[in-house]
Formats: structure tokens, sequence, C-alpha cells
């Protein structure tokens, strides 16, 4: 129900107030004065050095949506009644926001006709709410968003996923058309132009500059001060050795801080799409210190960053040379012949891979647990990552792989930020370029910024394979090194890790996994998203989980029948892996190995 506004008094003299012209105007004419040199000076150089050459440059449709929107073209025209309808609905939803904002603008009672969605940041300053203008403009904007959302989301006769790649290209196009994005209809951009006389303008052209020079002449935006942060000084400091490398991995093995650790060791599989110390950002979050302060034995897979020496290397490797090796290894210094394994995210579904593999070469199982953090076994719902990766898509991409040998790590970054544009690009355009501030040191922003680049041979058969096939859930499906696999032969006690709102590997996708897998599976699932639902350390009591002891086949009964807990996932998790970790024996202290963790592979950046 609309809630009724009543105009507040303002509280003090720093309310919003509609700029003079003639001071707006003469702060503008300072900014550009100061910052003609600098853009005399930027086109200097670009003319000089040209442009790099990227995805993009090459005629990358990141959605591939042209084809869609003419087929949604079509089938408005094939049913006009449909588009009128919601025309007039639109009209009816403007006339009353016209009527209610006169009200305002009068001084009089007013109510809100719609208001931003629940964790929208974007107008969370009050002159949205208390100034009649700006909360015209707001409400005129979201009605417009949502009238383009249900234009796509009602009309008929579309396939599913051109209906979803519509779906995405509007949210993204609205995101970009945000007034909060734009210096005049901003009112904390003109309150700070005021203010500065427009120095803030003239610092945000600074960085914008700073930015497309970082990308030799593509915008490369910010979103953290990464001077603050030095592996293994302030970020991914646990202590431990590199006691084993290869050409695809370091294998980090860490100090204990307990007198006696549990029997089984414990080995994390990060994903190589992203760097391993996303759990280890610091102290205070870092889920490898936890675990070794529990009393586990940990051991942690640090991929390469690979470059075109790596072009060929193959799923086949990173099972053989990454997992098996790194099990190897574990049972050499351990004297142990299994041990609990965590897979998160890519590394879950290699993970998956490696455990049917063995299970079909009659193997015993090297695994007494495994651990999937927001793993993907099926990818037939595999949001909106799917969307990006059609023949044409694909194709273009081989191409890149191609003459490069790697997809490299900065295409990847563009395609996740999409995924979360408000978030990842356009609350950095604000505060950048239109504020003229410097990026706030965030640790986990500075690692999402560490990106990886990925293998020809293995991308290629990774996408193809998994995301268009969705081949891994079918027996046979996928071969590894010429032997058909079948995720329904693993046995192995499972743990299934899920964030609510993870976009890149949705919960209801992930669940499918304890249909496939036929030992024993637990099944959690986690507040927050992809990386907050994970990395959420017990001591900040943040969001909570939901467990069910019972995995029927539909997910949203699984959900109806869960009981919430509050706060972190991870004693649950302690409690479940105890079962599977023996008793304990004296603490395992590290060989001298090769070097000090965090290792030199980690700190290997992308060309």
């Amino acid at each position: 129900m609309n809630a009724p506004h009543k105009k507040e008094t303002p509280k003090d003299d720093q309310d919003f107030k509609i700029p003079d012209p003639v001071a707006l105007g003469q702060a503008l004419l300072q900014a550009y004065e100061k910052a003609q040199p600098l853009l005399e000076g930027y086109y200097e150089k670009i003319g000089k050095a040209g442009y790099s050459d990227n995805l993009y440059d090459q005629g990358f449709d990141p959605l591939n949506i042209s084809e869609s929107y003419l087929e949604f073209l079509d089938r408005i025209t094939a049913d006009p009644q449909k588009f009128l309808e919601l025309q007039a609905e639109y009209m009816n939803d403007w006339t009353q926001l016209w009527q209610e904002s006169m009200m305002k603008f009068l001084g009089q009672d007013s109510k809100t006709v719609i208001q931003p969605e629940k964790g929208d940041k974007r107008f969370k300053a009050r002159e949205w709410q208390e100034n009649a203008l700006f909360d015209f403009i707001k409400q005129s904007y979201l009605l417009t968003c949502r009238w383009m959302n249900k234009s796509v989301s009602d009309v008929e006769g579309l396939a599913p996923q051109q209906k979803e790649k519509l779906a995405l290209q509007t949210r993204l196009f609205s995101s970009a058309m945000s007034p909060t994005n734009f210096f005049l209809t901003n009112p904390e951009v003109l309150k700070e132009t005021m203010k500065t006389g427009g120095e803030n303008l003239v610092k945000g052209l600074e960085n914008l500059i700073e930015d497309l020079e970082r990308g030799g002449g593509e915008l490369k935006i910010r979103t953290t001060d990464d001077t603050k942060f030095q592996l293994g000084e302030n970020i991914a400091t646990t202590k431990g050795r590199v006691v084993y490398q290869n050409e695809l991995m370091q294998l980090i093995q860490y100090e204990p801080t307990t007198k006696k650790v549990f029997k089984t060791p414990l080995l994390i599989i990060p994903p190589w799409i992203n760097k391993y110390y996303i759990l280890d950002l610091r102290p205070g979050n870092s889920f490898i210190q936890w675990a070794i302060e529990q009393g586990h034995s940990v051991f942690c897979i640090s991929w390469v960053n690979p470059g075109k020496e790596q072009e060929k290397k193959r799923f086949e490797e990173y099972m053989e040379e990454g997992i098996l090796t790194a099990l190897s290894y574990i049972e050499k210094e351990t004297g142990e012949k299994q041990t609990n394994a965590i897979g998160y995210c890519l590394g879950g579904t290699l993970l998956a891979i490696t455990m049917a593999y063995l299970a079909e070469t009659k193997k015993k199982s090297p695994f007494a647990s495994t651990t999937f953090l927001t793993t993907l076994l099926d990818f037939e719902h595999a949001g909106d990552m799917k969307l990006f990766l059609d023949d044409d898509q694909i194709e273009l991409l081989d191409k890149i792989m191609e003459d490069k040998g790697i997809l490299p790590g900065a295409e990847l970054q563009k395609t996740f930020s999409l995924l979360r544009a408000n978030d990842l690009i356009w609350s950095f355009v604000i505060n950048n370029y239109l504020m003229g501030r410097e990026p706030f040191p965030f640790d986990l922003l500075y690692w999402n910024d560490d990106c990886t680049n990925m293998p020809a041979a293995m991308h290629g058969f990774y996408l193809r394979k998994m995301y268009r096939d969705n081949a891994l859930i079918r027996p046979g499906g996928i071969k590894m090194e010429d032997t058909p696999i079948d995720l329904r032969k693993i046995e192995t006690p499972c743990y299934f890790l899920s964030a609510r709102e993870d976009h890149i590997a949705p919960w209801m996708a992930t669940y499918s996994g304890t249909q496939i897998i036929n030992g024993p599976c637990t099944y959690t699932l986690a507040a927050s998203g992809h990386i907050g639902g994970v990395v959420n350390p017990p001591e900040k009591n943040k969001y909570c989980y939901w467990t069910n002891d019972e995995t029927p086949k539909n997910p949203e009964e699984w959900l109806e029948n869960t009981t919430q807990h509050e706060g972190s996932w991870w004693p649950h998790w302690q409690d479940w892996i105890k079962t599977y970790a023996g008793g304990k024996v004296p603490a395992r202290k590290p060989a001298a190995g090769l070097e000090p963790a965090p290792g030199s592979y980690v700190k290997m950046k992308s060309g």
C-alpha cells in the first residue's frame, strides 16, 4: 500500500536547494577552464599511442542481442492490444505521479507511487525523498524501468533464452540511464559542485583520463586504491610454505596454530577464474585461517595465471597436474590415504569431475568427504552467465583465444561487472568522475580486480561442454583422458553450500547436485551472494543460513521446510566435517619447501 508522505521542515542549513544558475554556471566554467589542458594532453597521447585491441574492438556483442530484439519487435506488432494495455497502465501511473508530485510541490501531504527495490543504494541520499523535484525524477525513472521490464516479461512467443537476454539487456540499459549517473540529476553531485566551485569535476576528469590511460584508451575504472594492498603483507597473510609446484599450480601447506590437528588433511581447490586468496583476504575474514584454528591441516592450490605457454592446457591437466598431484603429495607427506576436499565454484566442478573419473577407473577414492561451495554441476539454469555464451559468442571467443592462446582476464572481468553493473560500474562512475573522489581501499575489490587469464584449450572445452551442451550431467557426456565419466557413480559424502542471491551459480541450479551424486548429501543455503555468502566469518554475526536434513527433488520444497539460523554457516560445516576428519594427531609442520606463502604464482598479473 502506498505510504503517505508529509513534507518535513528542513533540519539544518545543509538541506539541498536548487543551485543558483549563475553560481552553477561559474562553477562549471571554472571546471572547464581547468580541465581543458587535461583534455588536450589526453587527445595528444591517444593520437600517438592508439587503442588496445580487445573483444569489443572486434565487434564483441556480449549478449548477441540484435536478433532477439528484432524478434521482440515482431511479437509486439503481432499483438498490439497487449502493448496498448501496458501503455495505458504506464500512463495511469504517470498521471498519479504528476498528481502526487504536485501535492508535494505545494507542501501538502502526498503518497509515494513507487519505491526503489530493497537493497537499491542509489537513492539513499535524503534529497531523493525530501526534495519534490528529485523525488519526482526518481519515481519517474523507476516507473519507466518497471514499464520496460514488464514489456519484456509479458511479451508472448519469445524463446526463453531470448526473453532472458532481453530482460538482462533492459536491466543494463536502465542502470546506465539512472538519474544518479548524470551531473544535473544527482543532488549530491550538484551540492558537491557548488561546495567546491567545480573542483570535483576537474578531479573527476583527471581520474577519468588516468583510467583511460591505464586501459590503453579503453576505460578501466578503478574500484579500489590498490596501492594500499600488498600480497603477503596485509592481504593473503596466513603463514605457510609453498611445498610443491609444477607448471600449473603451487601447493601451499599452512602452519598449524594448535598443538594437535585432525588426522585427515584438508585440501582447498579454488577456481582458476579468480585467485585463491578470496579465502584468505585478511585475518578477520580468512576462511583458511579459521579452518586452521579449528584444527585442520590445511593445504591449498594456488593456480598459475596462464600465459600463451599454457594455451594447450586442458581440463585433464587441471585434474592431473592440479588435484591428483596435490593428493599424491599430501599422502606422501602425511601418510594419510584420504583427504577432505573443498572445491569453490569452478574448483568444485573440477573436483566432481575428478571424483567421477576415479570412480570410473575403479580407483579407490582418496576423498573422505567433499565440500562444494557455490558449485554448478547441472548448467541447464546457470544464471545470467549463460546468456553471454551462445554459439556466435563462443566462436568469437575462440578466435580471440586462437590469436592470444588465452582469454585475457580483463574480458572475463567485464562480463562479471555487467552482472552487477550498479555496484561494480556505475557507483564508481559517480564516486570517481562526478564526485571527484578516490575509491576506498577495499580488500574484496582489490581481489576482484586481480583477474586471471584462461588457457584456450581448457576454456573452449568448458564453455561448450558445460554451459552450452550441459554435458556433465549426462552419463558419458564428458570424457577425461578418453574415459567417459558419470557423476552418479560418486558415493563420497558431500556438503553443498550455496548462496541465495548468487547470480553466477544460482542456488536452485546448484541444488540439483544433491540429486545427481549418490553419496549422502547435506545442502546448506547462505544469505547474500557468490562471495558474501561464502566469506562470512562467525565473529561478524552477519547474514544467516538455512538447513534441512532432507534433500527432496524439488529445491522449493527443500526451502519450504528449512530451519533458519543466524550468523555464519562455517560452524555448521565444522560440525559436519568432524565426522570425516578422524582423531587428533600431533600438528604437522610444513616442509621448508620452495618459498613462503602466498607464493609467486598468485602474484602473477594478467597482461
